[in-house]
C-alpha cells in the first residue's frame, strides 16, 4: 500500500498567505469556482459577469502582485510560487487591458456554457442540495444579464467574436430554452428521482458534505416514495423556468444586437493569437517555427501510422487498417452503459498496475469515476476531486445525439489521457499536496499547455511502458497524436493566415480549406468534427497547446536527462514534476531546472 509517508510538508510562509488570500478572494468573486472545488458556502451564487465583475477580478490580481512585490521567497517553493503567479496574474491583466475578456464568446468555454455547466458538479444526495440547485437556477438570469452587459461593452469597443461563434451560441442557447432542453429535463429528473439522481447521470454524487452535518428543517424527503417535498419541486420548476427565460434573452440579444456587428473572418490575427498562445502555454513560442514543426510532426506521425497499418494487414493503407479494426467485434462497444463500464475497468486496471511501480499513487487518489456526461455536445473531459476527496476525480464522456456505437481501439489511449497517468494523476496529486503547495498552486493555477501537454506525454509513456503493444491500440494513440499535430497546423495556419504546406493544398489557409484538412486528419464523426472545427476557430491557441505542451514537457525531461546523465531517474522526475502542480511551462522549467 502506498502511504506517502515522506510527503513533503512545510510551514506557511508570507508568500503562501498572499496566494491563499487571493484564492479565497477568487472564490468570493466566482462562487462557481468554490463549487468546482467542493467547498461549501457559495452554493447558489454566480460571479458577476458584467464589466464591473471583470474589473473586480483585475483589481484582485493587481493587489496580489503588489503584495508579492514586497516579499522575499523563503524557499524554493516560494520562488516557484512567485514566478508562476507573476506570469499568470500578469497575463490576466494583459487580457483585461486588451478588452477581449468582455467579448469572450465561443462554442465551448465562455459564460454561455459555464453558467449551465456548473450544475453538472452540484451534488444531489439531499433535499438541501436540491434546494441549492433551485437557488442557483433562480440566479441564472442575473448571471446572463451581466454577461450581456459585457458583450455589449465589448461591442462598443469594436471587440466582437466572429459571426460563426455568435451563431453557435445562439443555437446552444436555443436548445436550453426548449421543453426537452437541459433545464426542463434536469427538473423533470428531480421530480422522479428525488434525493438520489438517476443512474449513470452526472449528478449521482452526494460528494460534498453537509455544512453542519444535518439537513435543513423541513427538508426531509418523503421516505415512503423517495420523492422531493412539493415545496422543493416547485422551487426547482420556478428556477428552471427563470433559467430558460434567461437563455431566451441571451439568444435574442445575440441574434438581434450582437450578430449584426460580428465579422465574417474567423482568423484573429497575430497580435491576439500571440496573447492567446501565451495564455494557454505559459510560454512565448516562435509561432512560425512552431508551425513548421507541427507540419513536420504531422508527417512523422502519418509515417508511423503507415508502419502500424502494415502490421495490422500487410500492404494495408491507414484507412484499410482502421476499417479492419472497426469491423472487429472484439473491439466494439454498443451503448453508453457498455462504454462507461469499459472506461471504468480500464481506468481501474491502470491505477492498479502503475501504483508503486512507475508512480507514487496514495490510496485516497486511487478512485476515479467514469461517467457519461448529461450533455450531448461532444468531447471527453476530466474534473478534479474536491479538496477532501469526498468527491472523486471524474472522467466525463459527452456523447453526441444519435451516437451509440464505440470502438475500443480508438479510445484506449484517451482513457489514459484523461485518467491515469494523465489528468487524474496530475490534478489529484496537486490537490493531495496540501502540505507542500498553497491553495493557489493546488487549486487555481491550471495551464492548458502544462496539463494537456502532460496528458499527451502520458499517452506516449503508456506506449513506452508496453500498454499500447496491441497494434490497434497503438493506431488509436497515433490517431490522437495525429489529431493534435494537425491542430497545431490548422490553428496557427488559419488564425495567422499562413501558407498551406504543398501536401495539403495551395495558397493561404482559410476556415474552409482548414475544414477539409481536418476531415483528412481527424478520424471522428461528422458531429464531433463540426464541434472541433468551431472550437478551434473560436478558442484560438488552446487546441495547439496540447501538442506544443507535450513538446515542451519532453524538452524539459531531455534537458534534465542530459544534465544528470546516468543518475537520471524517470520515476523521480515524474514525482517531482507532478508535485509542483500546474503552472505555465516557463515556470515549470524554472521549478525543475532553475
Amino acid at each position: 500500500m502506498t502511504t506517502q509517508a515522506s510527503k513533503p510538508s512545510r510551514p506557511q510562509t508570507p508568500i503562501d498567505a498572499v496566494a491563499d488570500a487571493y484564492t479565497d478572494k477568487l472564490m468570493a468573486l466566482d462562487p462557481s469556482f468554490a463549487t468546482m472545488l467542493g467547498i461549501p458556502g457559495h452554493e447558489t451564487e454566480y460571479r458577476d459577469y458584467s464589466p464591473a465583475g471583470h474589473d473586480a477580478m483585475a483589481a484582485a490580481a493587481t493587489d496580489t502582485l503588489d503584495q508579492l512585490g514586497t516579499l522575499q521567497p523563503a524557499d524554493d517553493v516560494d520562488r516557484v510560487t512567485v514566478h508562476a503567479m507573476r506570469e499568470r496574474l500578469g497575463l490576466d491583466l494583459e487580457v483585461h487591458q486588451s478588452g477581449w475578456d468582455l467579448a469572450d464568446l465561443n462554442n465551448i468555454a465562455c459564460a454561455a456554457q459555464d453558467i449551465r455547466a456548473i450544475f453538472d458538479l452540484m451534488p444531489t444526495s439531499t433535499v438541501e442540495q436540491w434546494e441549492h440547485i433551485a437557488g442557483r437556477l433562480a440566479n441564472v438570469p442575473a448571471a446572463i444579464d451581466g454577461y450581456i452587459l459585457s458583450l455589449r461593452a465589448g461591442k462598443e469597443r469594436g471587440l466582437v467574436a466572429a459571426r460563426r461563434q455568435v451563431n453557435n451560441v445562439i443555437e446552444q442557447a436555443e436548445r436550453h430554452t426548449e421543453d426537452d432542453g437541459f433545464f426542463a429535463s434536469f427538473v423533470a429528473d428531480a421530480k422522479t428521482t428525488g434525493p438520489t439522481a438517476a443512474e449513470g447521470s452526472a449528478l449521482d454524487s452526494g460528494s460534498v458534505p453537509e455544512q453542519d452535518g444535518t439537513p435543513a428543517e423541513d427538508s426531509t424527503p418523503n421516505e415512503s416514495d423517495g420523492t422531493l417535498p412539493q415545496r422543493t419541486i416547485d422551487q426547482l420548476a420556478s428556477g428552471a423556468d427563470a433559467a430558460r427565460a434567461a437563455y431566451a434573452k441571451l439568444r435574442d440579444f445575440l441574434r438581434d444586437e450582437l450578430l449584426p456587428s460580428a465579422g465574417e473572418t474567423d482568423a484573429v490575427g497575430r497580435e491576439r493569437y500571440e496573447l492567446a498562445s501565451r495564455t494557454f502555454l505559459g510560454s512565448a513560442v516562435d509561432l512560425t517555427e512552431t508551425y513548421a514543426w507541427g507540419v513536420a510532426e504531422l508527417d512523422r506521425i502519418i509515417a508511423e501510422q503507415e508502419q502500424i497499418a502494415d502490421q495490422i494487414a500487410p500492404g494495408a493503407s491507414i484507412d484499410e487498417a482502421k476499417r479492419i479494426l472497426n469491423e472487429d467485434p472484439a473491439r466494439q462497444l454498443n451503448g453508453t452503459k457498455a462504454l462507461q463500464s469499459w472506461m471504468q475497468e480500464l481506468s481501474d486496471r491502470a491505477v492498479a498496475d502503475l501504483s508503486d511501480t512507475h508512480f507514487d499513487i496514495p490510496d485516497i487518489m486511487k478512485t476515479i469515476e467514469c461517467r457519461i456526461a448529461p450533455t450531448q455536445e461532444g468531447g471527453i473531459y476530466y474534473t478534479g476531486p474536491s479538496e477532501d476527496f469526498s468527491r472523486a476525480g471524474r472522467m466525463w464522456w459527452s456523447v453526441p445525439a444519435g451516437e451509440d456505437s464505440f470502438t475500443t481501439w480508438a479510445e484506449t489511449s484517451t482513457v489514459y489521457h484523461e485518467g491515469v497517468p494523465g489528468h487524474h494523476l496530475q490534478v489529484a496529486t496537486a490537490t493531495y499536496q496540501s502540505g507542500l503547495l498553497n491553495k493557489w498552486r493546488r487549486n487555481v493555477c491550471w495551464v492548458s499547455g502544462h496539463g494537456e501537454g502532460w496528458a499527451l506525454y502520458a499517452e506516449r509513456l503508456m506506449d513506452q511502458l508496453g500498454y499500447l503493444a496491441d497494434p490497434g491500440d497503438k493506431m488509436g494513440m497515433l490517431d490522437g497524436q495525429r489529431m493534435r499535430a494537425a491542430r497545431v497546423v490548422f490553428d496557427i495556419g488559419v488564425h495567422l493566415e499562413l501558407e498551406i504546406p504543398p501536401r495539403w493544398g495551395a495558397g493561404t489557409w482559410t476556415a474552409e480549406t482548414g475544414y477539409e484538412f481536418l476531415r483528412k486528419n481527424l478520424d471522428i464523426s461528422e458531429g464531433q468534427l463540426n464541434f472541433e472545427f468551431n472550437r478551434y476557430l473560436g478558442w484560438p491557441g488552446q487546441a495547439p497547446s496540447y501538442k506544443i505542451g507535450q513538446r515542451l514537457w519532453e524538452q524539459i525531461r531531455d534537458e534534465l536527462q542530459q544534465r544528470d546523465g546516468q543518475d537520471f531517474d524517470l520515476k523521480a522526475f515524474h514525482t517531482k514534476a507532478l508535485n509542483v502542480g500546474s503552472m505555465g511551462l516557463d515556470s515549470l522549467k524554472e521549478a525543475l531546472l532553475g
